[in-house]
């Protein structure tokens, strides 16, 4: 089975305005990065759609209601929160990240992938049942655990390394013990959640870095906390929020990893999907706001899964 890529042209069309980092450009980034012949064997499929009933497994009926009747006027935006806007592209770009995400639990539950990383915009790890925020419409990993659990899956964990935390994830998850959520963040950053006493139903696990903390310090993170409790929760799917803006280059928080720290927690999520999932995992893009770091992060993670 081959590593799949799914993303679709249509997410180029959320333009959340000039000098908005969350822009067009950084999907493109990462897409021309693996356009490069070392990713020549990457199983490249279009997103399709999410339907209703899929968003409706985490959002409240009036948030999705609310996001999918926002259709601007080309060249206008709609304003949701002071970092979050809407254009004329930006619903249907939403419906097929997260549709990209259902795409790709379905393909590796059916073993068509060994693992896929979903290559989308908006992101979604800040998207709540009934909020958007953070540059987040709707919760693309969220809504793909929910649509592992509802085909059939008794245990599904979400893991996140962006830099920020991911509170609508833990929103969404923290009083379902059937789903696990495990996040490094920057201690203090947007969007001031994720302290390590937020625990959930005993599934929700947060590790926040101090801003300057190096690969090695988010290395012993996930060693020492994560990755054991993910171990113990044995899930029978992983999915991973990837975002790339912890990276040293970054402009948008005081992390300082490199693309060999991605590559490396890619390999250890990998192992846990191995020993307890089939090796059956997931990755969707979250964050990453330099272009360069960001397209040679997602470049090295998506080399580390085809390499697994």
């Amino acid at each position: 089975m081959s590593t799949g890529l799914i993303s679709h042209p249509a997410c180029l069309a959320h333009d959340p305005g000039p000098d908005h980092p969350e822009c067009p450009d950084r999907l493109r980034a990462v897409r021309q990065a693996l356009e490069d012949e070392a990713f020549a064997l990457l199983d490249r499929t279009r997103a399709t759609p999410a339907s209703e009933a899929q968003l409706l497994r985490v959002h409240s009926a009036a948030h999705v209601a609310r996001i999918l009747a926002i259709r601007p006027e080309a060249g206008r935006r709609v304003q949701i929160d002071p970092d979050t806007m809407m254009s004329a592209g930006s619903a249907e770009a939403a419906v097929l990240a997260a549709g990209g995400a259902v795409a790709a639990v379905e393909a590796v539950l059916a073993g068509r992938m060994r693992n896929c990383f979903v290559a989308v915009r908006p992101p979604g790890h800040h998207a709540g049942p009934q909020t958007a925020e953070g540059f987040c419409l709707f919760n693309n990993a969220a809504i793909a655990a929910a649509h592992a659990r509802a085909v059939g899956l008794k245990r599904v964990a979400i893991v996140d390394f962006d830099v920020h935390h991911g509170n609508g994830t833990q929103d969404i998850v923290a009083a379902d013990p059937t789903m696990f959520y495990g996040s490094s963040h920057q201690a203090g950053a947007y969007p001031g959640t994720g302290f390590a006493e937020e625990t959930g139903v005993g599934n929700i696990v947060n590790t926040p870095l101090r801003a300057g903390t190096d690969g090695a310090g988010f290395r012993a993170a996930w060693h020492e906390r994560i990755l054991p409790a993910l171990d113990a929760f044995c899930p029978e799917l992983l999915i991973i929020s990837a975002g790339f803006d912890a990276h040293r280059a970054d402009p948008l928080a005081q992390l300082r990893l490199g693309n060999d720290d991605f590559a490396w927690i890619t390999r250890a999520l990998m192992e846990v999907a191995e020993t307890h999932a089939g090796g059956r995992l997931v990755s969707v893009l979250e964050g990453g706001y330099d272009l360069v770091a960001l397209a040679a992060s997602a470049a090295a993670h998506v080399r580390a899964l085809m390499e697994g």
